[in-house]
């Protein structure tokens, strides 16, 4: 085993799992680093300068403080795509892309796309790469997540509109209708932090990830109520959801007048992603 590899190992082997501690190793070597990957296959003998050891060091000790590798690293792969990231936006999990897969597999011919509460405007992004003749909006109420997802925009030659928009509290004023509104807003219950993993409790934004216990369909509600004033008669509403408010999901929904309700399950057969038409 290459030298640096076996290091990386035996640094990270009592905090991360034995596949995962392997995965960590070559992206460190491969995508920070900038080794080659084939000289770490064949056990080449590598020394770092003191510059690369120095960068190294900082690297295991972040991740020994729980900090995501995206973090570290900077970017997060979504939908084929690296996406800058930082801890004032979510890291996208691959539910988001199958999310997202979705939405274009069943809207080729929209026009028009708001994706609100937009992070790292992966979703937003991804839809625009995917969707080139589709005008596609996002909205966020944080000026850090704006700053990222106006240069995750730029780096990858999309052409969404970001505006800063607070769907709870501002008053709405949008004037255009929509023939789709996305959002994977917050849906993790305070109750929910104490099983959550550290890399998520301690270094993602908390305006992303959570609501009250007795409010959790909060956000969801109000884009819900928002969807009849902005989608087009037939249009359809995508959400990303927590796994344990299908059942409430569909009865919101029908309550709001929406129909043909879909839950549908991710790739870890869970309630994951809802769809409806107004």
């Amino acid at each position: 085993m290459n030298h640096i590899i076996n290091y990386i190992s035996q640094s990270l082997k009592d905090i991360y799992p034995p596949e995962e501690v392997k995965a960590l190793s070559m992206m460190i070597c491969c995508d920070i680093l900038g080794l080659d990957a084939l000289d770490i296959y064949m056990g080449k003998d590598i020394t770092l300068s003191e510059c690369k050891q120095h960068e190294l060091e900082n690297i295991i000790f972040r991740l020994h403080k729980n900090e995501p590798i995206q973090y570290i690293r900077g970017i997060a792969e979504f939908c084929g795509r690296p996406f800058r990231v930082a801890s004032g936006v979510l890291v996208p999990r691959p539910e988001t892309a199958e999310l997202v897969d979705l939405i274009v597999k069943e809207n080729a011919c929209a026009k028009r796309i708001l994706d609100i509460g937009t992070g790292s405007g992966c979703i937003s992004i991804s839809l625009s790469k995917e969707l080139p003749d589709t005008l596609v909006k996002a909205w966020d109420v944080s000026d850090e997540a704006l700053e990222i997802a106006r240069w995750n925009n730029e780096s990858l030659s999309a052409r969404v509109i970001f505006e800063k928009q607070d769907v709870l509290s501002d008053i709405i004023s949008e004037q255009q209708q929509y023939d789709v509104i996305v959002s994977n807003p917050p849906y993790v219950t305070e109750k929910e932090k104490k099983v959550m993993e550290p890399n998520v409790l301690e270094w993602e934004p908390e305006l992303a990830l959570f609501v009250p216990d007795d409010d959790p369909l909060l956000f969801y509600r109000r884009i819900a109520n928002l969807g009849q004033q902005l989608l087009i008669p037939g249009g359809r509403l995508y959400f990303e959801i927590n796994q344990s408010y299908g059942a409430q999901m569909v009865r919101l929904l029908e309550m709001n007048h929406y129909h043909n309700i879909r839950v549908i399950k991710d790739l870890f057969e869970n309630d994951r992603i809802v769809t409806a038409n107004r």
